[in-house]
C-alpha cells in the first residue's frame, strides 16, 4: 500500500542519542570492558544481565544517562563481587563511565545535510519548527548537542527525565502545535514512537543497528507511522 506524505505538519521533533549521533555502541564497548574487569566474578553474559537488572531498579531514582549508568556500574560491581571488589577496580569502573561524557557526538550520516534542508524550508516561509526532544541528564545532553554543532538548526531543545505521553503533550505546548501537527523522529519504538502515536502525533522510525535491552518492545503498524532506513529519507515524507 502506497503511503502519502504527512500533511499539515508544523513541527518535527528529533530524538538525540542514536538518532542524531551514535551512542549505544559506546555504551556497549564500555560494558564489554567492564565485564572484563569483573571476569573473576562471572561470565560476561551473567554480569551484563545483572547490570541490566541493577539499571532497571535504579531508573525511578536516577533516570537515564551516563551518570546514572556509572552509579549502576559501581553498585553492580559491589553486588556481583559480594563486596570483594577493590578500590582500584572501582576507580577504573568510574573512569569507564566518565569516558562516556566526552564523546565527540559526530552527526550520523545524512543528519546535518537533512537538518539544513529542513531549516531552509522553515526560512522559506513554511513556518516549520524543529526541536530536539531527548531524555537523559541535562548537562550531558546539552554538551553533546553543542559538540555535535547541530544546535543552530533547532528552535526548541527539550531534555526530559522520561518520554511518557504527558512529556509529548508538554512538548506540543512548548512548540505551540497540536499533536496532529507534530512528527516525532527517533530510533526507539518504545520511547520515540509509541508514546507519540498514543497522543495523536505522527512518527518516523529509524531503527538503529543495536538498541539497549531496556528499550526493546513489541512494534506495530500505524497509519501515522513511517519506517525509514536512512535519515535523509525524512525528506520524502515532510
Amino acid at each position: 500500500m502506497k503511503m502519502d506524505r504527512f500533511k499539515d505538519i508544523r513541527a518535527i521533533a528529533f530524538d538525540a542519542d542514536d538518532t542524531l549521533w551514535a551512542l549505544q555502541e559506546y555504551f556497549e564497548e564500555v560494558e564489554h570492558e567492564y565485564c572484563e574487569l569483573l571476569s573473576e566474578y562471572g561470565k560476561e553474559k551473567e554480569i551484563s544481565a545483572a547490570l541490566l537488572e541493577t539499571e532497571s531498579g535504579n531508573m525511578a531514582d536516577l533516570g537515564y544517562g551516563c551518570k546514572a549508568f556509572t552509579i549502576s556500574l559501581v553498585e553492580n560491581a559491589v553486588k556481583v563481587s559480594k563486596g570483594k571488589i577493590s578500590a582500584y577496580v572501582i576507580a577504573q569502573i568510574i573512569g569507564l563511565g566518565k569516558s562516556l561524557l566526552h564523546l565527540d557526538a559526530k552527526p550520523l550520516e545524512g543528519v546535518e545535510e537533512t537538518l539544513a534542508l529542513l531549516h531552509e524550508k522553515k526560512n522559506e516561509g513554511r513556518g516549520l519548527k524543529l526541536a530536539v526532544f531527548t531524555k537523559g541528564e541535562l548537562q550531558d545532553q546539552e554538551n553533546k548537542l553543542w559538540r555535535s554543532g547541530l544546535q543552530r538548526y533547532f528552535d526548541v531543545v527539550s531534555i526530559v527525565s522520561d518520554k511518557k505521553p504527558e512529556a509529548y503533550r508538554r512538548l506540543c505546548r512548548e512548540l505551540d502545535v497540536q499533536p496532529s501537527e507534530l512528527v516525532m523522529v527517533g530510533n526507539s519504538f518504545k520511547s520515540d514512537i509509541a508514546p507519540a502515536l498514543s497522543i495523536g502525533c505522527s512518527a518516523i522510525h529509524i531503527p538503529a543497528q543495536s538498541i539497549w535491552a531496556h528499550e526493546k518492545t513489541e512494534e506495530y503498524e500505524h497509519p501515522k507511522l513511517r519506517r525509514i532506513s536512512y535519515f535523509k529519507e525524512i525528506l520524502d515524507w515532510i
